[in-house]
């Protein structure tokens, strides 16, 4: 009896088959990693291609044939330029446009009437030519014949080409150029002050014997709980015109550079201070044995251990900063005045000038710096991981009363100046008519007889909110799996979680714009769910869905790879072992990403500013729009509205996962 052995050719790997959980996995993952390429790549290509399209009206390119009054008799073939010519109707501003413009046709002819009988025939003397008919396209060289009532519907498009005309534009108008200054000065300066005032209080917290310190860290973290636009509301109040500490001042006014600064370290230093604080809170106390045995002062100590062992996390906290700052959009609206900063560009192009090409250009440039940060923070937080030992021994303070003594002073200090902004947009929501009739009122909070959608936008910002966690929570958490637990398709699993780092980079105002361009095309098949509440969960979802990955991959990392070797020697299929071990040993992560992703649905303005609609209005832009319209105090309240249905939402939170996380995580 003989043995027939196949043997692979030499220099030929074995390459292990594909396994049908494998194939499933795979199909998942191409499935999440065709929404974002869906939801992400393709309009912020699209958004770039119209960075670079120009538009100009060529009127040579138009023929237009009228008849006499009976129909039946017609006059030679003119083009649009000579009828121009001949009566100077569109000047060569109109005809240079930057925008993907209309020019109605009804403009070359003086005595036009759309109850004339006179009948009108156009066409275009080249292929690509073309006009609109109310809302219908038509190109081409072929003569179409219209009566007076659809002639004037009719409307003439631009030709289109690529160049950087638009740049060149962009950057030789004074006031637009000069936001890129402002903007990056704005966010150096925040950066610097915020990232100093962090990680005095992460000093605090972590290297002192300070009271109170749980309640100090959920008092630092309130702001993220609030649109950014709310501090702006709040310095008007407290140092506008008719402001409490107006004289504070100096003569200064709060409008621009200042209520910019200190209202941006308000809404960033949550995240400065959990960065910080987390990178030293990973300490190593033999390294502060060795200083100590080698007789080093405190400040050597700290300059030479403490700053040196957080580089990393400070260098991150610094690039998150400064990211926020220069791509934020409510607080330099509210309280910026007339200093021009590039996301208020943006906003200003599209929702005042219409000019979206000049908006796409804005949002290039805006996504510039946003990407050098998110680049450098990600090598940043690479080296990190580099510097955890396994030897490390913990590190804990020793009573020093002075040195608790200030932290504890600093941080009240900080608090106060956080707890303060809160309550004076709470005071603001509930007085008359600041501030001169201080009688309570609830009328504030008549929402309804307000611009902005009344309490119905408050009740969509719910159900946004809602959606986005959940269906975010399920599409985050997949994904992620899909990525760490998935064997083999490494290119496949490299390429997939790039694209789910992408969000991470781009600001919401540009990937707003970038869904206008995107969705709003008719000959787009998505084009339906524009002006929907779909729209609206797909844009917030991916917004936020890089953090909510980073989220899912820590905890997924943290099981080891043997329950997945155990249950397929077992048969077990992939999904048993999802739902029974992965999804309850991860359910803390899985709350967190949905806390985490309800919290920015209800306080995000920038990526949802240019989708709602009339019926999906949210309570987030409705503060944008009331504070617009004047009504700053309704603005107020609707902001606090915010603010208490996240805290609400945090308390149901802590109440829905210390009951599931006693019954699943009782292994721990």
């Amino acid at each position: 009896m003989s043995l027939a052995i196949d043997y692979a050719p030499l220099g030929k790997p074995l390459r292990q088959e594909a396994s049908r959980d494998d194939l499933v996995k795979m199909g998942f993952m191409a499935v999440i990693g065709l929404y974002l390429i869906i939801a992400l790549g393709a309009p912020l290509s699209i958004m770039l291609s119209k960075s670079f399209s120009t538009y100009r009206f060529d009127l040579a390119a138009f023929e237009f044939q009228v008849s006499d009054e009976t129909g039946e008799t017609w006059g030679a073939p003119v083009t649009a330029d000579a009828l121009n010519r001949e009566l100077g109707s569109v000047t060569d501003s109109e005809l240079a446009t930057s925008s993907d413009g209309r020019l109605a046709a009804t403009k070359f002819f003086k005595d036009f009437s759309f109850r004339s009988p006179v009948r009108y025939r156009i066409r275009g003397t080249t292929d690509d030519t073309a006009f609109l008919v109310g809302s219908a396209l038509e190109k081409g060289t072929q003569w179409r014949e219209y009566d007076s009532g659809t002639f004037r519907r009719v409307v003439l498009r631009p030709a289109s080409s690529l160049g950087f005309d638009n740049f060149k534009t962009y950057f030789s108008t004074p006031a637009l150029a000069r936001s890129i200054y402002n903007s990056a000065l704005m966010a150096a300066i925040s950066t610097v002050v915020t990232i100093s005032i962090a990680f005095a209080l992460a000093y605090g917290l972590t290297r002192s014997c300070m009271p109170l310190k749980g309640l100090f860290r959920g008092i630092l973290t309130i702001p993220i709980l609030v649109p950014s636009l709310l501090p702006g509301i709040a310095l008007v109040y407290l140092f506008g015109n008719q402001g409490v500490f107006k004289d504070w001042l100096m003569g200064y006014s709060i409008y621009g550079p200042i209520g910019i600064v200190i209202g941006s370290v308000f809404f960033t230093l949550p995240h400065a201070f959990l960065i910080i604080l987390t990178a030293l809170s990973v300490a190593d106390a033999r390294h502060y044995e060795a200083a100590a045995s080698l007789k080093a002062s405190k400040w050597r100590t700290f300059t030479t251990v403490t700053v040196p062992g957080a580089r990393y996390g400070i260098v991150s906290a610094a690039f998150v900063v400064f990211t926020l700052v220069i791509t934020d959009f409510g607080l330099p609206k509210v309280i910026g005045g007339q200093y021009g900063m590039l996301a208020v560009d943006i906003y200003k192009q599209v929702i005042g000038q219409q000019n979206f090409e000049m908006g796409a250009v804005v949002s290039v440039i805006l996504l510039l710096p946003a990407i050098l940060a998110f680049a450098v923070d990600r090598r940043m937080q690479r080296r990190q991981v580099a510097l955890l030992s396994a030897r490390a021994v913990p590190y804990a303070p020793k009573p020093n009363a002075r040195l608790d003594g200030l932290c504890l002073a600093f941080c009240c200090l900080v608090s106060l100046f956080i707890l303060g902004m809160i309550t004076m947009c709470q005071i603001a929501a509930v007085v008359k008519f600041w501030p001169y009739d201080l009688t309570l009122t609830a009328k504030n909070f008549a929402f309804d007889l307000m611009d902005g959608g009344g309490w119905a936008a408050y009740g969509n910002s719910i159900k946004l909110a809602l959606l986005t966690a959940l269906f975010g929570s399920l599409v985050v958490f997949t994904g992620a799996y899909m990525v760490e637990k998935a064997d083999g398709f490494r290119a496949c699993r490299g390429v997939f979680h790039f694209l789910a780092m992408m969000p991470m980079a781009v600001p919401g105002m540009v990937l707003g714009l970038a869904y206008i361009f995107f969705f709003n095309n008719p000959s787009n098949p998505f084009h339906s769910i524009y002006g929907t509440m779909t729209i609206l969960v797909l844009c917030t979802v991916t917004h936020f869905y890089t953090v909510a990955h980073l989220t899912a991959l820590t905890a997924l990392k943290q099981m080891d790879p043997e329950f997945e070797s155990v249950a397929a020697s077992l048969k077990q299929p992939f999904h048993r072992l999802f739902f029974r071990v992965t999804v309850p040993v991860c359910l803390p992560a899985i709350l967190n990403i949905a806390i985490y992703l309800f919290v920015n649905a209800m306080t995000t303005v920038s990526a949802v500013v240019f989708l709602y609609s009339t019926n999906t209005k949210l309570a987030s832009v409705a503060v944008l729009n009331m504070d617009d319209a004047g009504d700053i105090a309704p603005a107020a309240a609707m902001g606090m509205m915010i603010f208490y249905t996240n805290v609400a939402a945090k308390l149901i939170h802590a109440l829905i996962a210390r009951g599931l996380l006693t019954r699943t995580q009782a292994w721990r």
